[in-house]
């Protein structure tokens, strides 16, 4: 099924644009004057924002949750548009966008490795096999078996808990005691399909060595196999059980040379997971004292928390336009052109209910936006959906920008009833 039509010209197809990167990839697709299709669902497309609906020259309605059906209406929709190039949103779907771009004969990801950027256990292998520096880990099928590998001492405590497929920190915990083993990989399993397209998930946990030490982010541009560095962005998060992340910061501070390690090591992690035609979103952590940097993970997807907005803040590289490029094969731009800096920090409940009460001021050089509204259920403080809201900051340096964020961040209001 095909819905709407547009004005002629170089076409991606995007497999499900709903998501906090579809807006840039909307603003990317307009600088670049090319039409930018959807794949997804009737039903949620029925339920997008009007601005997304109205900047879609037309939509592939299928069910992207049936994997043969799926490649099939894409492929027909991709042939009779014209289409040029394919883009995933989310790293779930990685693989079908790479079997997709090599049944059309377009730049695509392998379709082999592409599996890698969505499940952690074939990730984890991914990375051994290239060599690159990681946290050690295991996969476990039950609490019991989790209890087994922790009395053997190899990975030591604390552990961290994760699914072995879900996005953001969803299911994430960091566990001290043994007593909270169960209750982790509890919450790591929960997730047996993927909302809203009900994509069946692979339940198993993995416990990995926890690495401490302080985190950043650094996405890699990849064209035709080449690997294009982009600035790397320092993390914030929350301590304790649950690691929210509470703001990003660019530039991130670090050395250069360090910061150039942080560079390679997440362009080896992006073509370790087959990156070949994209983009890769590679979280990192580099224990205080050392100059090496350890891999998290990655995504084969544009990055999530308005981090496109912080990059292009601070550097002047759109980060949705150089994948756009990549896709369509072509050379992408990521020289800056600026050097400022930019944060954001998100605005945490102290604990779940109803909101009852938010307001956020402005300041010169400051924008902010509500995630929640009052009378809006917000979830416990687990992981990245209990955001209520967030505060952007643009000046010259860091320290200015970080300034700015915290005033605001101090002067603002959120109750929970």
């Amino acid at each position: 099924m095909t819905i709407g039509g547009g004005p002629r010209g170089p076409a991606v197809l995007v497999i499900e644009p709903m998501g906090n990167a579809g807006r840039f990839l909307v603003e990317a697709a307009e600088r670049l004057g090319l039409r930018l299709y959807a794949a997804t669902h009737k039903d949620i497309h029925d339920g997008y924002p009007v601005w997304l609906r109205s900047a879609l020259a037309g939509v592939c309605a299928t069910d992207l949750a049936d994997t043969p059906r799926a490649l099939r209406d894409m492929e027909g929709f991709c042939r009779r548009h014209a289409v040029s190039g394919i883009a995933a949103c989310f790293e779930l779907f990685t693989p079908l966008a790479a079997l997709l771009a090599q049944r059309v004969g377009l730049p695509g990801n392998d379709p082999v490795l592409a599996g890698a950027a969505r499940n952690k256990i074939l990730m984890g292998e991914a990375f051994a096999a290239a060599g690159i520096p990681a946290p050690r880990w295991t996969v476990v099928h039950d609490a019991a078996e989790a209890h087994r590998v922790t009395r053997s001492g190899e990975l030591g405590w604390p552990l961290v808990v994760k699914p072995a497929e879900q996005g953001g920190s969803w299911g994430v915990s960091v566990v001290d005691t043994p007593d909270r083993l169960t209750h982790a990989v509890g919450a790591a399993q929960q997730y047996t399909h993927a909302h809203p397209h009900g994509l069946e998930l692979d339940t198993r946990a993995l416990v990995q060595e926890y690495v401490p030490g302080e985190e950043y982010s650094c996405d890699t541009v990849v064209a035709d196999g080449v690997a294009y560095p982009l600035p790397v962005v320092r993390k914030d998060t929350t301590g304790g059980r649950y690691r929210i992340e509470t703001g990003h910061t660019c530039p991130s501070g670090l050395a250069p040379p360090l910061a150039r390690a942080v560079q390679h090591v997440a362009a080896r992690a992006a073509l370790a997971v087959g990156v070949r035609n994209g983009i890769a979103h590679t979280e990192v952590k580099i224990p205080r004292g050392a100059g090496t940097p350890y891999v998290i993970e990655t995504g084969a997807r544009l990055p999530g928390d308005n981090l496109c907005e912080i990059v292009e803040a601070a550097t002047g590289v759109s980060e949705a336009v150089a994948c756009l490029q990549a896709v369509l094969g072509r050379v992408p731009d990521t020289v800056a052109s600026r050097a400022a800096a930019a944060t954001i920090r998100f605005l945490l409940p102290r604990r779940g209910g109803v909101l009852r009460e938010v307001s956020i001021p402005e300041l010169p050089g400051t924008h902010s936006e509500l995630h929640l509204r009052p009378g809006d259920t917000v979830p416990e403080p687990a992981d990245s959906s209990c955001r209520v809201g967030h505060v952007v900051a643009r000046a010259e340096t860091v320290d200015q920008a970080g300034r700015l964020a915290g005033r605001v961040a101090a002067r603002s209001r959120v109750e929970v009833s």
